[in-house]
Formats: structure tokens, sequence, C-alpha cells
């Protein structure tokens, strides 16, 4: 860890992702959101603004302490309360079947271990509940596909760990998800970054 990773990089990445565009793909992901919702990867509280009425409760995951004073005001406008509950996707401290729903946004990317992390989700989402997703992962298109690959391992050390190239529909496919809705639009900028996964994936039995 260090000074950059624990200070500049999450006050970097907070800035960068607060920006209009981001704000409409926050709400088109989380439209339809409802219940007691468990959000991994908080951050510095972006999608906060862009939860439904319905959201009762928001519990945030996220591994960067400063975000916790980054994310201050948004969690004082807040109309719903939001607690802190952990730092790890991969040890979630919620009991199973506890939450209505959880959402990801920019955050499958960088989990190290990104099945353990989706196996925790299955764990703590109730049998009725929903995971809604907004990602940037490995582009359909060939060409983009490869530039991803060539990239990631220089694009990991500099940005904490962050992958261009996973395959977002298919980790959580082999989580043991039914994938309910995916699209792939393109947010405005490099192709290798902002080819986006957004849907919402349901329990696929037991």
């Amino acid at each position: 860890m260090g000074l950059y990773a624990d200070h500049i990089l999450p006050r970097a990445v907070a800035w960068g992702m607060s920006g209009e565009e981001y704000g409409r793909q926050r709400a088109q992901a989380l439209a339809g959101v409802s219940g007691r919702v468990l959000e991994l990867g908080f951050g510095a509280g972006h999608n906060l603004p862009h939860y439904p009425d319905a959201v009762s409760e928001v519990l945030a995951l996220e591994p960067a302490e400063v975000n916790r004073k980054l994310a201050r005001k948004r969690v004082q406008a807040c109309p719903m309360p939001v607690t802190w509950v952990g730092l790890r996707g991969e040890e979630i401290p919620l009991d199973a079947a506890s939450v209505d729903a959880v959402t990801s946004t920019w955050t499958l990317c960088t989990i190290p271990d990104p099945a353990r992390a989706l196996a925790e989700v299955r764990r703590v989402l109730r049998p009725s509940g929903a995971f809604h997703f907004l990602e940037h992962g490995l582009s359909s298109e060939p060409r983009v596909a490869r530039w991803q690959r060539r990239l990631t391992p220089i694009h990991r050390r500099i940005a904490g760990g962050c992958h261009l190239d996973r395959e977002i529909d298919e980790m959580i496919a082999q989580a043991g998800f039914q994938l309910e809705r995916l699209d792939h639009p393109y947010m405005k900028g490099p192709q290798v970054i902002f080819y986006l996964y957004r849907g919402e994936a349901l329990l696929d039995g037991p």
C-alpha cells in the first residue's frame, strides 16, 4: 500500500467518476433497486443520489478507508440510512439471505478474487433478491479486446489492481446467477476503458 494507493488514487478515482455521464449510467443501473441494499465498492458514495425511494437502507462495503471521508457529505444528505459494514468483497460480514439487493458499480474489475466475492453475494442475497451491476470489461470487438489484454498488466499497476479484460457477464454466470438483463453501452473516451456491462442478475437455483 502507501501514500499513492491509500490516499492519492482513491481521491483521483472519486474526482474522475463524478461526471454527468457517470451519473446517467448509475441511474440506469440502479433503477428498480429496493429494500435493504448491500453496495460492493461504495467508493465516495456517488451512487447514493441515484437510489430509488424504495431503498430502505444501504450497507456500504469499501476497502479504501479514505473514502469514508470523501463520502461524508453524500452520506449526510442521503434520505435513507447508510451503514459501513466491511472492507472486502471476499468476506462480507452479513448473515445469509439478509439483503434484498446487491449493487456493484465499477468494482468487479478490481476485486482480487471476484469469484469468491460473487459467491459471497449469492450467500447474502435473499432468494427473491437481485444483483445490479455496472462494470467495465472485455470488449466484444476483437481489436479493442486485444489492446485491453495488452494494457491490463500496466493498468493494474497504476489503477489499484483494475483489470481492463475481465468478462463480467461470464464471471456472474459462472457464480450461479441467471442474467436477467444485460446491455453493453460505450461511454465517451478510450474504448479499452469504457466498454460497459450494465445489467441485473437473479439467483439461479439453491
